[in-house]
């Protein structure tokens, strides 16, 4: 089994939020990290509660330019020779708009954020992964249900769980494994960073909770630990998507006394 203390990881979207708490995991068992986020305040913050085990890298991975730098971090932060342990890729863009409003430019915008740009990313950082490292992606339950008002971003994390079996399969040969975690309606620390409408937002969280039979939100910790079992732990499971929603997508009715 894989080792976290004095591994490397690099996660993409971890100023805030999942990937943050993912990194806060990951450090507090050893790891060293590069955390990657657009915004540079969000990123000291997020520097502030890592520590010396963390790096940050500010990027805006919509922009091919910017992605074709990832690279000469992690060799400049870790070494040259398959320094990479673990690669997890979070970061993503969700507007809100009925499909039949929904406009080009936004559809575009999703689908290089949520599928051209972890594809170009990993392509380019898989040479640096170690053999037997692994690699995550974050998908969601809205590629398996219908949520209105969520048509481009639900086909963007589909693609992705189509391209992860595919990958799965390509790097078996080098014992990479590739999966992903796919959340629910999880606690979002700044609901500002969802590009929903203003009048979305206040309802957003009791929706989730009225439909989840667990009746609560998840919690960010709740995926960084699937993160982390997936990245480390589940040596024998490559090509798979670990639901973590509190038994929305299985339909499991809470018993009631």
């Amino acid at each position: 089994m894989p080792e976290i203390k004095d591994s490397n990881a690099i996660i993409i979207g971890a100023s805030h939020g999942m990937g943050l708490e993912t990194a806060k995991l990951l450090v507090s068992r050893g790891a060293n990290v590069i955390i990657t986020g657009r915004h540079a305040d969000s990123l000291q913050s997020a520097k502030e509660q890592l520590g010396d085990k963390a790096t940050t890298h500010q990027i805006d991975i919509s922009s091919s330019e910017e992605r074709k730098n990832l690279p000469k971090v992690v060799t400049a932060t870790f070494g040259e020779q398959k320094p990479l342990d673990l690669i997890y890729v979070n970061a993503a863009h969700a507007r809100f708009a009925p499909f039949l409003e929904y406009p080009e430019d936004i559809l575009r915008r999703t689908i290089e954020t949520n599928f051209i740009a972890p594809f170009m990313i990993v392509q380019s950082l898989v040479p640096l992964l170690k053999d037997g490292g692994a690699i995550v992606f974050t998908t969601s339950i809205s590629n398996v249900r219908g949520f209105p008002g969520m048509s481009a971003y639900s086909a963007s994390k589909a693609a992705i769980q189509s391209l992860v079996e595919t990958m799965a399969a390509e790097l078996a040969s080098r014992r990479i494994r590739v999966n992903t975690v796919s959340p629910g309606f999880i606690r979002t620390p700044d609901p500002n960073v969802l590009d929903f409408p203003k009048e979305v937002l206040p309802g957003l969280d009791a929706y989730g909770v009225s439909i989840t039979p667990m009746e609560r939100l998840g919690e960010p910790i709740e995926v960084a630990k699937a993160v982390v079992y997936l990245g480390y732990d589940a040596t024998f499971t490559t090509g798979s998507e670990l639901v973590v929603d509190g038994g929305l997508t299985a339909a499991v009715k809470p018993a009631k006394a």
